[in-house]
């Protein structure tokens, strides 16, 4: 069993929902400590982004918030289930939710670079 460890890792996404606001130029750089851990984003549509999460065993509970390039604050919150891949790259499954959009609600997919 790989041990899930996000210092110093890069995900990309892989799929998204269609209120989501990353894309595929969007890059993610992790950080851990314990079972904090953090994020910063940006690329392609996002300007910066910011996440904060708490990892808990193979599930991972987040907050986020970024700035779009069309200067719009987003925030909202997500879990994250953790796999990995065949080559041993870490895979997220995030269910997320905009909290300043009633509707906006969707699924993400990430990938280790």
């Amino acid at each position: 069993m790989n041990s899930i460890d996000f210092n110093n890792k890069t995900f990309s996404l892989v799929e998204n929902s269609d209120k989501g606001k990353v894309n595929s130029d969007t890059v993610f750089k992790y950080k851990q400590d314990g079972n904090l851990v953090t994020a910063d984003y940006y690329g392609g549509p996002i300007k910066y982004g910011k996440i904060i999460g708490k990892l808990r065993g193979t599930q991972l509970d987040m907050l986020y918030e970024c700035i779009t390039d069309n200067d719009e604050l987003k925030a909202g919150k997500a879990v994250s289930n953790i796999s990995f891949n065949e080559d041993g790259k870490m895979k997220m499954q995030l269910y997320w939710k905009w909290l300043n959009d009633g509707n906006g609600k969707g699924v993400s997919q990430f990938v280790e670079n």
